[in-house]
């Protein structure tokens, strides 16, 4: 398969995907730039492996490469904590009046903040379940870790981030 035939089999597989796969990357990353570079790069590797693509989980196989792409960018080894930042668009809802907008907003940046916080391994299972509502399997497939290992993470990132909301509130 080649020309636009790839082109357009590509479009119709993977592009669905591209919002799963820019979260990911902004979870990762930190950042909004460091992410969009990183779905830029991961997407130039998919149309490079594409013709290679025989699986039936297209949205697994792109977080997979996205995931790939972030570990390999300088923005997630550089040995510091960024801070996440939110993402307003999805911290908004047309239906809230303005105080309880300012209320869900500062609720989500101080989650979004404790999220940020987990150590990757943690953050990255945390995303890939409860953001993107991946399975265990396919969380295996996508880090490359067991079952076991994936279940492990989530736990200890459940129970952290519980800590942590329980420490913030004590605090308050």
């Amino acid at each position: 398969m080649t020309g636009p035939a790839l082109h357009q089999s590509f479009e119709a597989v993977v592009l669905p995907h591209l919002d799963a796969g820019y979260s990911l990357a902004r979870w990762l990353t930190r950042g909004r730039g460091d992410a969009e570079d990183v779905v830029q790069e991961a997407l130039v590797r998919a149309l490079t492996y594409f013709p290679g693509f025989r699986g039936t989980n297209a949205r697994g196989w792109f977080l997979q490469i996205v995931r790939n792409t972030a570990y390999a960018s300088m923005s997630l080894n550089r040995g510091f904590p960024a801070p996440v930042e939110p993402d307003e668009e999805t911290l908004r809802d047309p239906a809230d009046d303005p105080e309880a907008s300012l209320i869900r907003r500062r609720g989500r940046a101080d989650l979004a903040r404790l999220i940020g916080s987990l150590e990757v391994e943690l953050r990255e299972a945390l995303i890939l379940r409860e953001f993107e509502e991946l399975s265990y399997k396919e969380i295996a497939q996508v880090t490359g870790a067991p079952i076991g290992t994936v279940m492990s993470r989530l736990w200890r990132a459940r129970r952290t981030l519980a800590q942590a909301i329980r420490r913030e509130e004590m605090d308050a």
